[in-house]
């Protein structure tokens, strides 16, 4: 199981493609902490939230970075401040789907977030019941085409987010 540090590392090495689904209502994520209580204080969010460096640093050198994130409205105050943020990893880039199930029957994916990097290599994430990130798993090679799989249904269904967020925001 890889930790956070040499998870990162995957985002540096990658060649052509990342995909991630989503599938969790709250991320503890500690670097997010204090821009999270700036974001529900209602205070600017900052020039990186315009145009997000970290998608810009893989989509400036040709990759091709997307999500889909499952999601159930009303949404929780994490996934309010995630969404506000979508806007600029799209102008860096980014592609995201959003599936809502509240609004659409969502069968047949993953309940755990996963990454498919350059479509060879899934690593299921794992995270405490917090939202804490554990670790990522390196899934055996015989797995790759039922990831696949998921990635193709979650793109196919899901709604552009701009879509959604015109609906919703």
């Amino acid at each position: 199981m890889l930790d956070g540090e040499a998870f990162g590392q995957l985002f540096e090495s990658f060649e052509r493609s990342a995909f991630r689904l989503e599938t969790l209502a709250v991320y503890d994520v500690e670097e997010e902490a204090e821009e999270m209580a700036r974001f529900l204080a209602g205070e600017p969010m900052g020039p990186e939230w315009d145009d997000n460096p970290w998608v810009r640093s893989m989509t400036d050198k040709g990759k091709h970075v997307s999500r889909v994130h499952v999601l159930t409205s009303p949404l929780t105050d994490y996934l309010r401040y995630e969404l506000a943020a979508y806007p600029g990893n799209i102008t860096a880039g980014e592609t995201i789907g959003i599936l809502d199930e509240a609004e659409q029957d969502v069968t047949d994916l993953p309940d755990h977030d996963f990454w498919l990097f350059d479509d060879q290599d899934v690593y299921r994430m794992h995270y405490t019941p917090e939202g804490t990130f554990v670790g990522a798993e390196l899934l055996p090679a015989h797995r790759l085409a039922e990831y696949q799989g998921y990635r193709d249904r979650a793109l196919a269904e899901a709604l552009p987010f701009a879509d959604y967020w015109e609906r919703h925001h």
